[in-house]
């Protein structure tokens, strides 16, 4: 489930004990002992954001579960829509300032200012565009990266910016972040970091978790059926997924497909959906409470993505808490949550439509997958994820100390 290498191995085995709070605990009272309490995680956007995705959700089950341990946590972010510039959540701090763009510097400033209070040690969320946090902040530091943009630069920003974004990610930062340690969500996105020169000892892989609500349970729909999660947005291809479920129709005429979560392409997908006349069979929901997505998941007959990139398919491993099997674009994040022919099906995009259409018409294999699926996900547990990220935080204190 975790690669790691070197020195890294150590503590992360320390999280990996029977019960992982345990470690999570033990590391917790480590820092403590140090004198290292008050932890300052960056991160551009926060759970509460509007724009809100698995980034954020795993920021916050992590800092809950560290808050709770005894640390102090502040969650340094930009402004959100209709929230305060102060908060606080799950027994941590939520500071918002600064545009989406203005967050970086506003953000540094504030770091080096003091404004917020002294930290003892930094957690880097990297989003695409760094903090550069090596470059200013001296005490424990460590990065944690969901995944690498690569093709997703074209996909959110315009031709220069996205030639800049690109050379920002893969040649500017990663000489600045290689020396240090790395955190990431699957080893899809590990070996991504590896192939920009990050070192193999200093990069660690550990799985997100999945809330225990994510269960088994109620009935499935009457009708062949196919639910999509995730921001309305050009990397997330819903167009391609649209079209996807049309091409299964041919084959399995009653299918439907269910959108949740809302974004900027949502008047583009519903003018497609226009055109195509798939009203009948296309819905849109927007976004909705935890409570209404695990019924969602539920009763769908699976969970489909075609997204161009993720570090981690989130909604793939919710939707196998509850037994709904997953068909996905062949890409390196959804190679992480899904089993390629055990958990679901990956393909290409070209073949998604087939792939879609082949789960939907064969009940033995959809119910061999979904309970595969959900197996798997039992062993993904949060309490894990924010052990094992807090054990790598741990071993930066560790290198730090030995410095002196």
């Amino acid at each position: 489930m975790v690669s790691t290498a070197g020195t890294v191995q150590g503590v992360w085995s320390m999280a990996m004990t029977a019960d992982p709070l345990d470690g999570l605990r033990h590391d917790a009272q480590e820092l403590i002992g140090r004198g290292i309490r008050r932890v300052h995680v960056f991160a551009w956007r926060d759970l509460d954001d509007p724009d809100a995705g698995g980034s954020e959700v795993h920021a916050d089950e992590c800092e809950r579960r560290w808050a709770e341990a005894g640390l102090e946590v502040v969650h340094r972010t930009s402004t959100a829509v209709g929230r305060p510039e102060v908060a606080e959540r799950h027994g941590y701090r939520v500071v918002r300032r600064g545009s989406r763009y203005t967050i970086f510097p506003r953000a540094i400033v504030s770091e080096l200012t003091g404004r917020m209070g002294r930290s003892d040690a930094l957690v880097e969320v990297m989003n695409g565009v760094p903090f550069f946090s090596p470059l200013w902040y001296r005490r424990p530091r460590i990065l944690f990266l969901h995944h690498v943009h690569g093709p997703m630069w074209d996909q959110i920003l315009p031709g220069p910016l996205a030639s800049f974004g690109r050379t920002l990610e893969a040649r500017i930062a990663p000489p600045i972040y290689r020396r240090g340690l790395t955190a990431t969500p699957s080893e899809a996105t590990r070996e991504e970091l590896l192939e920009l020169g990050f070192h193999p000892d200093r990069v660690t892989a550990i799985p997100n978790g999945t809330d225990p609500v994510f269960s088994p349970g109620g009935e499935k729909t009457v009708h062949p059926s196919v639910v999509a999660v995730a921001r309305l947005a050009p990397v997330k291809r819903f167009g391609l997924l649209i079209d996807a479920v049309a091409t299964a129709r041919s084959r399995v005429p009653g299918a439907t497909l269910t959108i949740v979560g809302d974004g900027p392409e949502r008047p583009e997908l519903e003018a497609q959906v226009a055109r195509l006349g798939a009203g009948e069979w296309v819905t849109f929901v927007g976004r909705v409470e935890h409570h209404e997505l695990v019924d969602i998941y539920r009763r769908s007959w699976i969970v489909a993505s075609a997204s161009l990139a993720e570090g981690w398919g989130l909604s793939l491993t919710e939707a196998a808490g509850c037994g709904t099997p997953a068909v996905a674009t062949d890409i390196r994040g959804h190679r992480s949550s899904v089993v390629d022919g055990e958990t679901g099906l990956l393909a290409p995009p070209d073949g998604l439509g087939a792939a879609i259409a082949r789960v939907l018409d064969d009940a033995d294999l959809r119910q061999r997958l979904g309970a595969a699926a959900e197996r798997r996900v039992r062993s993904m547990t949060w309490d894990a994820t924010a052990a094992g990220v807090l054990a790598v935080l741990r071993q930066a204190a560790d290198s730090s100390t030995r410095r002196r």
